[in-house]
């Protein structure tokens, strides 16, 4: 966000905004997107730029990552 408010404050505040109602869903549907390419995670693709790198236990969803699709992940 930081990197994009720099030349567009709009539309990194809509990107957060986007990214908050997104990752709500996860809290009542977890397992509603695919295995992560890390063992033990999950990724929700978002907007198809963005990938939202989370985990999901039974009783909480821990957003580990939100990166650019164009970054390698994992390193």
């Amino acid at each position: 966000m930081d990197y994009i408010s720099d030349d567009n404050p709009d539309a990194a505040l809509k990107l957060k905004d986007d990214l908050d109602t997104r990752i709500e869903t996860l809290l009542d549907r977890p397992k509603l997107y695919q295995a992560g390419r890390v063992a033990g995670t999950r990724e929700m693709s978002m907007r198809r730029r963005y990938i939202v790198v989370y985990k999901e236990d039974e009783t909480q969803v821990t957003i580990l990552r939100v990166l650019h699709a164009a970054q390698q992940w994992p390193h």
